[in-house]
């Protein structure tokens, strides 16, 4: 009597592309976070959508600071590295803390007018219903 051999296919080339599959996922994800150094408190909106191109400068204002693009600088210093912005219609993201003073406020919208950026967003906490 013949003893009929079981056919166990290859596994080897299935593990390969799955592990091909994983490390091409894992290359085309991001998982860079947006660069946020300060934490603030931001005021929230139920409505409005937010339109991005792929050149932005985020503006983080509190009390004490303000950061821009991720590094905590003061107005003088945001001054200087808004000056070197050759391309004024870049979106302006600013997120300020809803406890800064209004005079502070007014002082970067003016340090904006006087560079000539004028397409910026203020950005709020989503309130979710």
């Amino acid at each position: 009597m013949k003893r009929r051999k079981s056919f166990i296919p290859d596994m080897t080339p299935l593990v390969d592309i799955v592990f091909l599959l994983l490390i091409f996922f894992l290359v085309a994800s991001i998982f860079k976070k947006d660069e946020l150094v300060l934490f603030l408190s931001l005021p929230s909106a139920k409505e409005g959508e937010t339109a991005l191109g792929k050149e932005k400068i985020v503006i983080e204002l509190s009390k004490e600071n303000v950061a821009l693009n991720g590094r905590v600088t003061g107005f003088e210093g945001l001054t200087k590295k808004l000056s070197k912005i050759k391309d004024k219609k870049r979106t302006v993201m600013i997120r300020i803390d809803r406890h800064v003073p209004y005079s502070r406020v007014i002082e970067l919208f003016n340090l904006l007018k006087k560079h000539n950026f004028d397409n910026f967003l203020l950005i709020e906490e989503r309130k979710t219903e």
